[in-house]
């Protein structure tokens, strides 16, 4: 009789977890392979995903009018891989002069040549583009985890497609501006600088530029001084796939960069993704111009789960809200309102099921939990933590054995949080959940809306009728139900109150593009 394998017991009982065929906190697996466990935790055999094929220059330059130029300054800055602390490339720092050079390049290219042609050539330009994302979607997806620390499962199987997919569904809409706003004769704006945040570099980069090019404006674009290894790979596939010169250009850099492109008196509209903070002073920038601003800032959304919701389907869904994503992004489902009902049985099965995620190398297919992106986000992290214990909430964290290089943060949920909290009230940007009972559904809606934020939201219910009412009330601008974090470039995307205004993606984010 055929012997089967330890290893593969564990794993395949591993499997079972993951689709919900067995409770993690139950110990389903036979004493004799228990010693293969860390714990209650299931080893799993490295699988890191092979990355020397790739080639990474020791010094990246900017993206000016078709070509990388070198910054006038000569100034440069290193890029560190945030899981091992190890420096991935230099970065050059673009300063006023180059800001100059990148949006003259862009003005001369929206007169001459992309401003003026037809809708239909444009969009094939932007097929082409989406094509060859697909082709490079792993090498892209690999360099975005080595340069952010997000999970390999993460920037392959989300990050990625939803790259190609923008470009794709704006390729289409480009020679059909006058069907999305019949009678109004759409034209482009011209030269829009665009400002995006370090969580997810190159989907917020084809985000913002798919919009824009499909409309016909030129675009001056800055990532996050962290993360700016995949714009400019993807300032090659521009390259690549013929864009005309000064269509799209790169300026890498820090704040100052930012501020040069926002004051830059020939730059017409200013879309940013990032901090309220930032948000607000953008705004006092823009004030009394005639700049057009979009603004996508901070979060603090709320998963609901009531009593008659499939408990194990929204636990799976709060998980993937804050934890997959390591609470990286604006609309994290970082706060959990739970029933009162069910609350003892909910943290129990949280507790249960956080202890089965896997902490470590993001570039390892098993690895559930990344790298934190830098230092200093690391340390905030900490901070309100700290503050959330010290103001009397329940810590529950993973007993995980975190590596010794690199930014890490467990998964972590306090209990007994009250909406006065810190943790309550502001945003984290981390792996870190609020836990907060209600006991009806207007109590729910008003603790939901109980922060300065209006980003998204979450309802786990199996009626239908209680979804309708609690999206007719909640102050959000997307609200998921029974599910969380899904994405589709046909859906706008935007907030309320400090969260931001305007919209991404759909016919309402292609009117943010257009006179």
């Amino acid at each position: 009789m055929k012997k089967t394998r330890p290893d593969k017991v564990v794993a395949r009982k591993q499997k079972a977890v993951s689709a919900g065929a067995v409770s993690p906190g139950r110990s389903s697996i036979p004493e004799r392979d228990r010693k293969l466990n860390f714990g209650d935790k299931w080893a799993y055999a490295p699988a890191p995903e092979s990355h020397d094929y790739i080639p990474v220059a020791p010094r990246h330059e900017l993206f000016i009018n078709g070509t990388f130029v070198p910054p006038a300054r000569g100034d440069y800055f290193p890029s560190v891989n945030p899981a091992t602390e190890g420096k991935l490339t230099e970065i050059a720092r673009g300063g006023t002069g180059d800001v100059d050079r990148a949006v003259k390049a862009a003005r001369a290219a929206f007169k001459n040549v992309w401003g003026t042609m037809p809708g239909c050539e444009r969009g094939k330009y932007l097929y082409r583009i989406a094509r060859i994302i697909q082709e490079r979607s792993r090498e892209l997806a690999i360099l975005e985890t080595m340069d952010g620390g997000k999970p390999i499962k993460e920037t392959r199987d989300i990050d990625l497609p939803l790259v190609a997919a923008h470009f794709f569904y704006h390729a289409g809409w480009a020679d059909k501006l006058e069907y999305a706003l019949p009678g109004r004769d759409p034209k482009p704006i011209g030269v829009v600088g665009q400002i995006i945040p370090w969580n997810f570099p190159l989907l917020m980069a084809a985000w913002k530029s798919a919009p824009a090019l499909a409309c016909g404006n030129t675009v001056v674009i800055k990532p996050s001084k962290t993360t700016s290894l995949t714009l400019l790979r993807l300032a090659e596939i521009f390259q690549e796939a013929g864009l005309p010169n000064g269509v799209v250009n790169v300026v890498t850099g820090t704040g100052d960069t930012g501020t040069a492109i926002v004051q830059h008196p020939d730059v017409d509209k200013i879309a940013f993704t990032g901090s309220t903070e930032i948000g607000r002073e953008l705004a006092r920038l823009t004030a009394g111009t005639r700049k057009r601003l979009t603004l996508e800032l901070g979060g603090k959304a709320a998963n609901i789960v009531f009593e008659d919701a499939a408990i194990d389907q929204a636990i799976e869904g709060v998980v993937a809200g804050i934890y997959f994503n390591q609470g990286h992004v604006c609309c994290a489902g970082s706060r959990l309102l739970v029933q009162e009902s069910i609350y003892p049985r909910v943290v129990k099965r949280l507790r249960d099921r956080i202890q089965t995620l896997r902490v470590g190398n993001p570039l390892d297919k098993n690895t559930d939990i990344g790298a934190i992106n830098n230092p200093a986000q690391l340390e905030k992290i900490r901070e309100m933590v700290a503050c959330g214990v010290a103001e009397g909430g329940g810590l529950v964290q993973t007993n995980c054995v975190l590596p010794k290089k690199g930014y890490w943060f467990p998964p972590t949920f306090l209990t007994g949080v009250t909406p006065a909290h810190r943790v309550a009230q502001e945003e984290i940007f981390g792996p870190v959940l609020a836990v907060m009972t209600f006991r009806t559904p207007e109590e729910a809606i008003e603790r939901a809306n109980n922060t300065p934020y209006g980003l998204s939201a979450g309802v786990w219910t199996e009626k239908g009728s209680k979804i309708f009412k609690m999206v007719s009330q909640l102050r959000a601008g997307v609200v998921w139900a029974n599910t969380f974090n899904k994405f589709d470039p046909t859906s706008p995307f935007g907030g309320y109150k400090e969260s931001g205004f305007g919209r991404e993606g759909g016919l309402q984010g292609l009117q943010a593009y257009l006179r």
